[in-house]
């Protein structure tokens, strides 16, 4: 029966106006599914993907979505530390969708695995000093029920604590995954569009930027989800899915621009949420542009901090949707500054220009196709020739822009970086940190080589004193406030649209915390 309905849901994916209302055992999402890459935890960091993490993997612990500083118990079902070890039991009887019992080789193959592939998210945990030639000796089974995590460098358990709340740290059923590798590649081509979780759902089918189903699982640690199925089609037009929660044929729309969300106001049968959200919207300049070499001119990063109407872009175009946030720690985080340095001001940045001998400023931008990104990209070009500088918008999907991003294929970009754990530094790591070893974090993407940013990054983490530590992100955040090819402008709310008769959706502050474990109609 569950097989005939996941079909059936399929094929009515291609239409929603076949549903008179939507099945009452199932949740049909209307969404941009444009930005998955991979939905294998070792590489997957765009939103669609770690929010999918959240339902069909667990973590070994995972913080609360009321209070995101608790972390809770989760396959972890306690832990003992010292000064560079922790010692965690795991939850008794718990097993994968596949029944396989959830065991220490498990967390030993799916942290490495994340370490050994070095994909996108492996930086979060190669700052425990791991890398693919001693990872496996840093996660050692104890007993059958205990695995030993260890670290050479200077950070408390509490910070790898919230490392393995990231859902790069997602637990991967290991006989499942191993039974469908492929050339040593640790079933990472096969978890590409599979799963080998024990969250509340699996992945039962995904069709790449049409749809994306998951089925129930019903011996989920924690307890069954209360619905059969989720349906996440991908209607890539906000109008669309606008029209959909309009009519019932969706019960979720998410990801909708401002002007669908003020146009829901009011309307019968229909809730909408301005969801707060820790999520930067930032311009980020590659520096190494062969023909395009003032992109690595400091100077024509500080004429970008005046040429960016936050204001008029963030408040007055997009109605409140954004508040300004010029810093890398979003509002809600210990130590994010929320002073505004910066304003709008073209001639200004003309001058700053003018000085630096840039003669002929312009530069590409790649943006994704869906809001409010493409509107604020537009709204930057307006503001960007106001101050002579000639911007090119080069719309396209998510996942594109990203992977042209990730290659270095790329002028200047405009998007959003969200935290993967409670911690400042999540962002800091992102944002004020390019080691040597490869990690590919937002400083990496820009070709940025910041040595003494990277050490001071390294040394705030070290810190155990919480008021030092606090200031010294503070300090991180003036520095590459005041000169970098990151232009921090915004920080969003997400709107989402659901219907009056369903209960139990909770959407967190983070990117990844969307639960649909709960949700009944």
């Amino acid at each position: 029966m569950k097989k005939l309905l996941a079909t059936s849901l399929l094929v009515c994916a291609s239409s929603f106006s076949a549903f008179a209302a939507t099945p009452p055992n199932a949740l049909v999402v209307a969404q941009s599914l444009d930005d998955v890459t991979s939905l294998d935890p070792a590489q997957g960091f765009e939103l669609t993907s770690v929010q999918t993490f959240t339902n069909v993997y667990q973590r070994l612990v995972q913080s609360d979505p009321q209070n995101p500083t608790s972390l809770e118990p989760t396959l972890a079902s306690s832990w003992e530390s010292t000064s560079n070890s922790l010692t965690l039991t795991l939850r008794k009887g718990a097993e994968f969708a596949s029944g396989n019992p959830v065991r220490p080789e498990d967390v030993i193959f799916s942290l490495g695995r994340v370490v050994k592939l070095n994909l996108a998210p492996s930086f979060i945990l190669t700052q425990l000093g791991w890398d693919k030639d001693n990872v496996d000796s840093h996660i050692q089974k104890i007993a059958d029920d205990k695995v030993k995590i260890t670290w050479d460098v200077s950070v408390g358990p509490s910070f790898v604590l919230s490392l393995l709340s990231a859902p790069a740290s997602s637990i991967v059923d290991e006989k499942t995954a191993m039974a469908n590798a492929e050339n040593g590649d640790l079933g990472h081509a096969w978890l590409n569009n599979h799963s080998a979780g024990s969250g509340p759902f699996q992945i039962k089918q995904y069709i790449p930027h049409e749809a994306l189903v998951l089925s129930a699982n019903k011996t989920s640690p924690g307890g069954a989800p209360k619905l059969d199925l989720i349906l996440m089609k991908n209607v890539p037009d906000a109008a669309t899915r606008q029209l959909l929660i309009e009519q019932g044929d969706a019960d979720i729309a998410r990801n909708l621009g401002s002007d669908q969300f003020q146009s829901l106001q009011g309307k019968k049968g229909v809730k909408t949420l301005a969801l707060p959200y820790a999520s930067l919207y930032y311009i980020l300049f590659n520096t190494k542009v062969e023909n395009n070499p003032d992109l690595g001119n400091p100077k024509f990063w500080e004429a970008a901090h005046w040429a960016f109407d936050y204001k008029g872009i963030g408040v007055d175009l997009m109605r409140g949707q954004f508040q300004v946030q010029q810093s890398f720690l979003p509002v809600g985080f210990n130590g994010a500054l929320t002073d505004q340095p910066y304003s709008y001001d073209p001639e200004k940045a003309k001058a700053i220009l003018k000085e630096a001998g840039i003669k002929n400023p312009h530069f590409k931008l790649i943006v994704s196709n869906q809001p409010p990104y493409l509107d604020v990209a537009q709204a930057l070009q307006a503001s960007f020739e106001r101050a002579g500088i000639k911007v090119e918008l080069i719309p396209g999907i998510s996942s594109q822009v990203s992977s042209e991003v990730k290659s270095h294929n790329f002028e200047a970009t405009v998007t959003a970086w969200g935290p993967d754990y409670f911690d400042p530094n999540t962002n800091a790591s992102a944002f004020a940190y390019n080691p040597e070893n490869g990690s590919k974090t937002l400083a990496w993407r820009a070709n940025w080589q910041i040595p003494e940013l990277s050490k001071m990054t390294i040394a705030a983490r070290a810190e155990t004193d919480e008021a030092k530590r606090t200031e010294m992100y503070q300090a991180l955040q003036k520095k590459v406030r005041e000169s970098s090819p990151i232009v921090v402008g915004l920080q969003n709310k997400k709107l989402v649209a659901i219907r009056e008769d369903l209960q139990g959706y909770v959407q967190g502050i983070m990117p990844d915390m969307v639960y649909y474990k709960n949700v009944s109609k």
